[in-house]
């Protein structure tokens, strides 16, 4: 088999978080579950509307535009995309194709084309039973931003990669809330195969294959095996001398295989035109829009966030874990101001990436959260890390007592001591357990005394275990050794 060159580009679609609809005044809510009701005769294509451009959608791309080191546009222009289908009430969409409001820009290394604005069709619902199609509008005209790669994605993991960052800054900026799973990001891939077989020559100066584009991806993971699929399809089909037909496929998640379902359009089949209803726009002249103004209101981003967390000592991976989410990384860098100086902040990670994210799992259910739902306060946690590093309790008892304290306000301190968790390294009742477990224990006494040391590790293991973890395994080591002689 010869060596075969995989290339793709990404074309994703986000509903942006705006009050109302990108033309109309009918509200935009990605939750309404009761069908047709977040309409009016624009949004429903009745003669004589007028649409009127949304500019909180504008802003929310040009955001996005800032973030990702574009070109902002002076002037812009919404065009009509002419094509029918059911979902589309006045049989085209308006969209933008020569004047995005973004060109340019780069994210995770890969160059973005273009980023701009359009609405959102209406949702089609496919009742298999009754083999009929029905038509939810709540979800016709919605503002929808599109973000265009470069072809320049070399495989299914780089893609993923780039669409989870795509999601995580659209998430921070406030953008949109990009639930694949609510289909307020759907992904489309752009793959071709072409065959290499000049030595040396640079990979911008060969040639692509033909290009297919895969629909219907509804999770990062579905878009990952759908891409890797059709490099293999056809890179196959190519080895056995055939030809890749340009076309539009889907994906079918239970077979794990791409499909046919047309033939690739090209821009020319949508006739795009200048839409008479809307004006042009020229930003310079809205002062709110120019990039000084939209970069004084940036927040701080997903890498930026991520540097600040390595340069505090935090292992990349738990970098990674607390900006993926921002509810916890808001929680974390509160927890980092509130800890005492003796506890480190990767201790702090160590805490909240394994035993807090477990405990936020369990009782939320789902992935996206509010600080408001984590369950264990930045006071409690922090309280509980300062026993740990004064060596007070356990890292078990820790652990219990941080899983206590999900939805319980009370002190963990105060519970340690009324439960007897405190860690115990000399009295009588830690000098009585030893006694106890030596005299329970005799034939293990006697191999420790030939010279098995890990007898002497199963006898402080028995006295943790009386203690419920609380005592110091270093004193009772000490009374052990002194008791045996």
């Amino acid at each position: 088999m010869g060596e075969y060159l995989p290339t793709i580009g990404l074309e994703i679609h986000a509903e942006l978080k705006t009050r109302t609809k990108m033309f109309c005044s009918s509200k935009n809510d990605p939750d309404e579950k009761q069908p047709n009701v977040n309409i009016c005769p624009v949004c429903l294509a009745h003669p004589g509307t007028l649409p009127v451009i949304n500019r909180e959608a504008v802003k929310h791309v040009l955001r996005v535009g800032v973030a990702l080191a574009g070109k902002l546009a002076d002037y812009t222009e919404f065009d009509r995309k002419n094509y029918f289908y059911p979902d589309l009430p006045k049989g085209y969409q308006i969209s933008q194709y020569e004047f995005p409001l973004v060109s340019g820009g780069l994210l995770n290394g890969i160059g973005i084309t273009r980023v701009h604005l359009e609405e959102d069709t209406a949702s089609s619902i496919h009742d298999e039973e009754s083999a009929s199609t029905i038509i939810d509008f709540n979800r016709s005209g919605v503002p929808l931003l599109e973000l265009v790669t470069e072809p320049v994605i070399t495989s299914a993991e780089e893609a993923g990669i780039f669409a989870r960052e795509l999601q995580l800054l659209l998430r921070y900026l406030g953008a949109s809330e990009a639930n694949m799973e609510k289909g307020e990001m759907r992904v489309e891939a752009n793959v071709s195969v072409s065959r290499s077989d000049l030595k040396g020559v640079p990979r911008s100066d060969l040639r692509l294959g033909t290009k297919v584009e895969i629909k219907n991806l509804n999770s990062f993971r579905a878009m990952e095996r759908a891409v890797a699929y059709e490099i293999k399809r056809q890179t196959e089909t190519l080895e056995r001398g055939g030809i890749v037909v340009q076309e539009t496929r889907g994906w079918n998640e239970g077979k794990q295989v791409t499909f046919p379902q047309r033939t690739k359009e090209g821009s020319a089949d949508y006739r795009y035109f200048p839409d008479p209803d809307l004006p042009s726009l020229h930003l310079s002249e809205v002062q709110d829009f120019s990039t000084e103004a939209l970069s004084v209101s940036m927040p701080e981003l997903p890498w930026e966030r991520r540097r600040r967390y390595l340069a505090l000592g935090i292992k990349k991976e738990d970098a990674a874990t607390l900006t993926s989410e921002i509810a916890l990384s808001s929680y974390f860098d509160d927890l980092v101001a509130e800890i005492p100086s003796s506890v480190t902040p990767q201790a702090a990670a160590n805490y909240v990436t394994n035993d807090l994210v477990k405990i936020i799992r369990d009782t939320a259910g789902r992935d996206t959260l509010d600080i408001a739902e984590i369950p264990v306060s930045v006071r409690n946690l922090s309280t509980i890390l300062r026993l740990v590093t004064e060596k007070s309790i356990s890292s078990r008892i820790a652990k219990d007592l941080l899983l206590e304290s999900a939805g319980n306000d009370k002190d963990p301190e105060q519970v340690a001591k009324e439960k007897g968790l405190l860690r115990v390294s000399e009295g009588g009742d830690l000098l009585q357990i030893v006694e106890s477990i030596i005299a329970e224990h005799v034939s293990v006494v006697a191999d420790y005394k030939k010279g098995k040391l890990a007898a002497l590790e199963y006898l402080v293991g028995q006295g943790m275990r009386a203690t419920r973890g609380a005592a110091d395994p270093e004193a009772l080591k000490k009374l052990f050794v002194e008791k045996i002689g």
